[in-house]
C-alpha cells in the first residue's frame, strides 16, 4: 500500500491515505486532475508490478449517493450480505438486459448507474455474480467492495 500511496502522491494528489490492503485509496485532487488519475495510476501499477488492475474512482459525494441508493439496505438486508461493484463506465441498457437474474440463486443484484448492488446471502466466494461475469456482459471493468468497506470509506472521507 505504501507504493500505491506514493504513486498517487507523485501524480499530484494530496492527503493520500489507504484503507486496508485491497487498494482503497483516499485522496484530494484538483477537479481537472481527478479525471486523469485512473489511467495514470493504471500505467504506474503495470510498470511497477507488471499487472493490469482496474482503477475505478468515486468522489466523496458519489460514495454518499451509493450508500443512500442501496436498495437492499432499504429492504432490511443484513450488512454482511451486501457488496457493491463499482463500474468504470456507465453500462448500456441493452447490455444490462443480457444479465441473467437467475445466475446464482439466492444471490440478487441491481444495476443502478455505475454501480451494481449485490446481496449475497452465502458470501461472495460462493457467488457466480463475479467481476468477470459483469465485466464481460457490460463491456467495462469493475472493482467490488463489501458494504462495511464502503461505509468506512465514506466516514474516512469526512475527516
Amino acid at each position: 500500500m505504501k507504493d500505491l500511496i506514493e504513486m498517487f502522491a507523485k501524480e499530484g494528489c494530496g492527503s493520500v491515505a489507504a484503507y486496508i490492503q485491497s487498494g482503497n485509496v483516499i485522496f484530494s485532487a484538483d477537479p481537472g486532475l481527478a479525471s486523469e488519475i485512473a489511467p495514470l495510476i493504471t500505467v504506474r501499477v503495470k510498470k511497477r508490478f507488471g499487472f493490469d488492475v482496474p482503477v475505478v474512482l468515486r468522489t466523496a459525494g458519489e460514495l454518499k449517493k451509493v450508500i443512500s441508493n442501496n436498495p437492499f439496505v432499504k429492504a432490511g438486508a443484513a450488512e454482511k450480505e451486501l457488496h457493491v461493484m463499482f463500474l468504470a463506465d456507465l453500462p448500456e441498457a441493452a447490455r444490462i438486459r443480457t444479465l441473467d437474474p437467475d445466475r446464482s440463486p439466492p444471490d440478487t443484484y441491481q444495476v443502478r448507474g455505475r454501480e451494481i448492488y449485490l446481496r449475497l446471502p452465502n458470501g461472495a466466494g460462493r457467488s457466480k455474480l463475479s467481476n468477470q461475469y459483469f465485466d464481460s456482459k457490460l463491456a467495462t471493468v469493475s472493482t467490488a467492495r463489501n458494504w462495511r468497506t464502503v461505509t468506512t470509506l465514506v466516514e474516512l472521507m469526512k475527516t
